[in-house]
């Protein structure tokens, strides 16, 4: 069982964790509409999980607390699972120097995480090797480079080609998804954190050898799309650079009264949403009511597989298995499979067997090409760059390039970086991406007297679409994973066009590398990362460091080794090549969907995270249900959402009963939840004279209690200790209350749809609890009328001058009284 409090270790208190996660048994038993709340009240009102995502890492908490603010109907409540624990609260690189550093690739696993978190749960056959996943909240987002550059679409070059992508995916990206995942991850403004002497001039090297096409491959600063906000009284000179600055997900600067959240991880948004979800539970309550925390999510858990019902080929999950117990899956509920790319698709591979398009998941596998070539030059290389400077930081910069081969294009792109040094070192990214907290540190830098600048170019390059040698499938002969489930296995086999991007790219490398050395010997830093090469004026570093990979002696990386992998569930509007819809939905089951890489048709040059953000936040738009439309001659007074006309009545003078209780957005309803004392929940826009007033109410239980008050003057008008009773002694009650408990009890005319006190239904014919039922009220001159479920019950004729009146401003109003009611689609139109 959970610890209600939170834990301490021998060095650290578990704040973060207890306040952040629940634990599966919290989770299940606020589904459970058996059990009771902690001051021992019934939770009949208990609703199911109907979203659960699998996957806290990159993307599943975008999807997540997207959806969550994104539901201001409060109509799910979301689940997210996550095999590993909370780790970081933010981007590993926030955090000054932790040294908290992903491992390196590797072939074998070790059985145990490596670098604390990171696990290889798939075998394949490419050499090299994977990092493997890291288990934890926020996965590889805390832990990503950073470049986050879109897919290309422009009228002479694309990334998102009309035979593999769908149109209205490719429309919805351009014209608000992308620029929407640009301002969540940061790279929607110029580099306002990477600026400086150096980075500007060598921008300028860089631009004037593209334009004079010295970089073999590279597309035109003029070609590109600028995506960036430009600051303001940047010149026309200065703008025509602006696509050569690097797209780096770090937001340095938001607007007044918001702190930037610095380098983008994922964890940070799911603390937002489950901390909300937290204070939104606890509204009216001396506790933390897990009943109507909307959103939770639960970490050590494993998902082994979803249990699938399979007919005629179409299927629908029924259940989610996991190491801490099956969570069942309603009618209307959804799984979003939102794992690392190899372990959705071996996930949908374990879980899907039956669906009619069943052989083409994991057939789409896409990685990315990766080489790295570092020079270092004499500053004096740099033409621009004024001897006087001493202070040379850092720079990045972006180059975007493509090749062709066989008929077909393919992209890539360099991501430049580069630092001034005062002795001579390795590290391009000496002053970049990292966190000095003391002015120490930054007296350091003011004094540092650089005189070599070392430059890291690294190409990271498309693999082809549709590769026959490259899938996921589930291993056979393999040893089963430590809860007994077959792995996954990963195969690459690289084709002609694949070998002939990684030749254009790692050429395109070198033309840089040349035009930052301005016709001078430079030094290339050799594969084993130590040893410093010279490279005489205007030659190739190939002649040093080889297009090979680089356990031969070369400057390329092992496929695998990006944590780029793409498309095995790819979107598609075919189900013969494709595994989802353009929903993100899986074409043959009903209720299950993906986010992430593992759905891009090609994978492009890009990294997959700015992508992927964006298709995650489209799939949550996707699920946010509508509020309420009126009928035809009605107006709405609650939509489902907006309870901004609405009031809450008020206790004064009365110590230990001043709580009038409230009401709670649920699931597009209004819901009671009772105080101390009775309380009126009222519109404060008047009312027509004479109306039909029609709404839908429902109970959990038959001696839950509340109703529909009518034509009473405004509460705060007579000066009552608590202003609810203005309600009850000048207007007229339509009454909920299966069990009748006024004073006398048991009478029909304190019974659902009495008039209360004055007119007692006939026949009502009210549905279970638990069950939605309508009413329709007509105030007409004096006359009340009551419909319930479509029949006339009650009419009531008012002989009562100062009761009903409607000389002033008459309201309508909900009650709290005992146990909970719910009230929806509350509408009024004039007679």
């Amino acid at each position: 069982m959970t610890a209600k409090q939170s834990q301490e270790t021998d060095f650290t208190k578990d704040v973060l964790g207890r306040y952040i996660c629940n634990g599966m048994d919290e989770a299940l038993a606020s589904a459970d509409p058996n059990g009771h709340r902690p001051n021992g009240s019934p939770q009949n009102d208990a609703r199911p999980f109907d979203i659960i995502v699998i996957g806290g890492g990159s993307f599943g908490p975008v999807f997540a607390q997207h959806l969550f603010f994104a539901d201001s109907t409060h109509s799910h409540r979301i689940l997210v699972l996550d095999a590993g624990p909370l780790v970081l609260t933010e981007h590993v690189q926030n955090l000054a120097v932790l040294g908290l550093n992903p491992p390196g690739p590797t072939e074998v696993d070790p059985g145990v995480p490596r670098a604390e978190i990171w696990g290889l749960p798939w075998r394949s056959d490419v050499r090299g090797g994977f990092p493997g996943l890291a288990y934890c909240l926020g996965g590889r987002s805390v832990f990503f480079g950073g470049w986050s550059p879109r897919l290309l679409d422009t009228a002479s070059d694309t990334e998102m080609p009309l035979n593999r992508w769908p149109q209205v995916v490719v429309d919805d990206l351009n014209t608000r998804y992308f620029d929407e995942a640009a301002e969540q991850i940061g790279t929607d403004e110029s580099n306002d954190f990477i600026n400086g002497k150096m980075h500007e001039a060598l921008r300028q090297q860089l631009y004037d050898g593209i334009k004079g096409n010295k970089v073999t491959g590279a597309i035109q600063p003029a070609d590109l799309p600028l995506h960036l906000k430009v600051p303001p009284g940047t010149s026309n000179a200065i703008k025509k650079q602006l696509p050569l600055e690097a797209p780096l997900a770090v937001q340095s600067q938001t607007v007044s009264g918001l702190f930037p959240i610095n380098k983008f991880s994922a964890v940070p948004l799911l603390m937002k949403a489950t901390r909300t979800a937290s204070f939104d539970s606890q509204i009216g309550m001396p506790f933390t009511d897990d009943v109507k925390k909307r959103f939770m999510a639960v970490p050590h858990c494993r998902v082994i597989r979803l249990i699938t019902d399979v007919q005629g080929g179409t299927g629908r999950v029924t259940g989610v298995q996991t190491t801490l117990g099956t969570i069942p899956v309603g009618p209307d509920s959804k799984v979003v499979i939102a794992l690392g790319t190899i372990e959705s698709a071996r996930l949908a591979l374990l879980s899907f067997q039956g669906v009619t398009n069943y052989d083409q998941i994991g057939k789409n596998l896409m990685a990315h090409l990766r080489s790295n070539l570092t020079i270092r030059i004499p500053r004096t290389a740099i033409s621009s760059l004024n001897a006087a400077v001493k202070d040379l930081q850092a720079s990045a910069l972006f180059v975007k390039g493509k090749s062709q081969h066989n008929g077909k294009t393919s992209y890539f792109h360099l991501q430049i970086t580069a630092a001034g040094l005062d002795r001579p070192s390795t590290d391009s990214e000496a002053e970049l991406f990292k966190k000095i907290p003391d002015v120490d540190g930054f007296e350091v830098l003011r004094k540092a007297n650089d005189n070599t600048i070392v430059i890291t170019i690294r190409g990271i390059g498309e693999t082809q679409s549709l590769n026959p040698g490259n899938n996921i499938s589930l291993a056979q002969n393999q040893r089963a994973d430590e809860v007994g489930m077959t792995r996954a296995f990963v195969t690459y086999h690289l084709n002609d066009t694949d070998m002939a991007l990684w030749d254009a790219m790692d050429k395109a490398s070198d033309d840089v590398a040349k035009v930052f050395a301005g016709g001078v010997a430079f030094e290339v830093l050799a594969s084993d990362d130590r040893t410093w090469i010279p490279v005489a004026a205007n030659s190739d570093p190939k002649d040093a460091i080889p297009y090979k990979p680089k356990a031969d002696g070369g400057r390329r990386d092992g496929m695998g080794t990006t944590h780029h992998e793409a498309g095995p569930l790819c979107i598609g509007t075919d189900p013969n090549t494709s595994v989802t819809n353009t929903d993100s939905r899986f074409h043959f089951v009903s209720n299950a969907y993906a986010a992430g890489p593992s759905l891009f048709p090609t994978v492009g040059s890009p990294n997959p995270m700015l992508t992927g953000v964006a298709l995650a936040r489209r799939l949550a738009d996707s699920m946010v249900l509508p509020t309420f439309a009126p009928d035809p001659g009605f107006t709405m007074l609650f939509n489902g959402s907006d309870t901004s006309r609405w009031r809450m009545s008020k206790i004064i003078n009365q110590p230990g009963r001043d709580n009038p209780g409230t009401f709670l957005v649920v699931d597009r309803s209004v819901e009671s939840l009772p105080g101390t004392d009775l309380g009126l929940f009222w519109n404060i826009d008047p009312t027509p004279q004479n109306f039909i007033l029609k709404l839908e109410w429902l109970r959990w239980r038959d001696d839950d209690n509340s109703g529909v008050f009518l034509r009473f003057p405004d509460p705060n008008s007579k000066g009552y200790d608590n202003t609810a009773y203005v309600a009850i002694d000048f207007g007229f009650e339509v009454q909920i209350d299966q069990i009748g408990q006024g004073n006398p009890p048991g009478l029909d005319i304190h019974k659902t749809g009495a008039i209360y006190s004055f007119a007692a239904p006939q026949n009502p014919s009210v549905r279970p609890p638990g069950q939605w039922n309508e009413f329709e009220i007509h105030a007409q001159a004096q006359t009340y009328t009551v419909f319930l479920n479509g029949a006339k019950i009650t009419e009531y004729v008012n002989p009562d001058p100062v009761r009903g009146s409607t000389a002033n401003p008459c309201f309508i109003g909900l009650q709290t009284h005992t146990g909970r009611v719910a009230f929806r689609k509350i509408q009024i139109k004039a007679l």
